[in-house]
């Protein structure tokens, strides 16, 4: 599994400056992020080089910060690429809570984030259908 860093963020303007920065100071790359917000509130999901670490750092500033376990997986890049593995969870009745995604890295094809409502059913059907699930190093080192 992969540790996916979520911040509970006021929508106010230099808030996710802080956020940036004390990575940023701290040496922590971003390797991948998504924003949802509501009007007042959003929650911000990092996939950053050194989880632990960014947790404890964003602790450290007073934000409400936690660690979830997501699952990563490789997935063609091109129209449909993630359709097998959609529909492979769908198969399985396992449902995805949310997604993200990101092109980058040495291999070609994207990387997409996911959260399950079961994430070891949903990797061990993804895999069983030869999907690929990435593994944290593959994606904390890009």
């Amino acid at each position: 599994m992969i540790k996916q860093v979520s911040v509970f963020v006021e929508n106010k303007p230099g808030h996710l400056v802080e956020i940036a920065s004390a990575l940023a100071d701290a040496g922590i790359d971003i390797r991948a992020l998504s924003l949802a917000d509501t009007t007042n509130y959003g929650i911000l999901r990092l996939i950053v080089a050194e989880p632990d670490t960014a947790w404890r750092v964003l602790r450290e500033k007073g934000l409400t910060v936690s660690l979830t376990d997501v699952l990563a997986v490789g997935v063609d890049d091109r129209p449909g690429g993630m359709v097998r593995a959609l529909a492979v969870l769908a198969e399985k009745q396992i449902s995805v809570e949310y997604m993200y995604a990101f092109i980058g890295g040495t291999e070609d094809g994207a990387k997409v984030i996911l959260r399950l409502d079961n994430n070891e059913a949903g990797a061990a059907a993804l895999q069983e259908a030869g999907i690929r699930i990435l593994q944290p190093e593959e994606l904390y080192q890009l």
